[in-house]
């Protein structure tokens, strides 16, 4: 964003939109066909980043929700991704890559050390980056119909925008694991039951029960809210930094390239599906 551009308290574009209303920033994701992350999302996201540090002076919470009737996110965009890595090779898309994900690194970042009570309402498919995306928030409510999964093993990846760490960090090693290793996803009564889903709302119900939330952490003082938050929450970036560079290291691998080809020809309705 150029910082010409002067505060958006308010912003509506291609991939996502916010406003500000009574103490309580909403960021809604819409885009098609799931929110996928690529890079006209990373652009908007950057620019919600940059609205930050004043969108703190005048809210306490954040709300992450999704518009699309598919679900919260589907994760990275994959066809623009393996369209990206065509159009070079070698070091060249090494690089290429390490630049894309240093750039969602540092959105994921400064969502996840705000000061501002970050929730997470969940719907239907939270996959890959979009559950990355959902792990920088404090507090995620899940309606009774989503799942979450990291399928990235079967492309030959890691996740790459800090989920391995963050899940980490809330739930330990043993539920990492599982997930990584079958790709299996989880239901929001399983993840509630493992820590990582605060709160299950009927179905279509997230959105509400993350205002209601938001509405209780109003009354409390901000300041003391942020102290608690950075001693509750610590930020892992030496295991951030790791990932990025086994993220990347596999990523030159000729057999990612061929299956992101796969996927990418793939006529499934849904091929992110596990």
């Amino acid at each position: 964003m150029d910082e010409n551009e002067g505060f958006m308290s308010d912003f509506s574009g291609k991939t996502l939109s916010w406003k500000l209303s009574g103490g309580i920033v909403e960021l809604e994701l819409h885009y098609a066909p799931c929110n996928e992350i690529g890079l006209a999302m990373i652009d908007e996201l950057e620019r919600l980043v940059a609205a930050l540090p004043e969108l703190e002076t005048q809210a306490a919470a954040l709300i992450i929700h999704s518009s699309r009737k598919e679900g919260f996110s589907a994760g990275g965009d994959l066809r623009e991704l393996y369209r990206l890595a065509l159009a070079t090779e070698g070091n060249a898309r090494t690089e290429g890559m390490r630049t894309f994900v240093h750039r969602i690194h540092h959105v994921m970042n400064s969502l996840d050390a705000s000061p501002l009570v970050t929730i997470a309402a969940v719907h239907g498919i939270c996959f890959g980056g979009g559950f990355e995306l959902a792990l920088t928030c404090d507090i995620i409510v899940a309606d009774k119909m989503a799942r979450f999964a990291f399928p990235e093993l079967r492309l030959g990846i890691i996740p790459g925008f800090g989920g391995i760490p963050r899940l980490r960090r809330d739930v330990g090693n043993a539920v990492v694991r599982d997930l990584l290793f079958t790709g299996r996803s989880l239901n929001a009564a399983k993840a509630q039951a493992l820590g990582l889903v605060s709160q299950v709302a009927g179905e279509g119900e997230a959105l509400r029960v993350a205002r209601t939330t938001a509405s209780q952490v109003l009354k409390y003082d901000r300041h003391t809210t942020a102290v608690a938050k950075r001693f509750a929450k610590p930020i892992p970036l030496e295991e951030l930094r790791r990932e990025t560079e086994l993220f990347c290291e596999l990523f030159a691998r000729p057999a990612v390239m061929e299956a992101l080809r796969k996927f990418v020809e793939s006529t499934d309705a849904h091929p992110y599906l596990p």
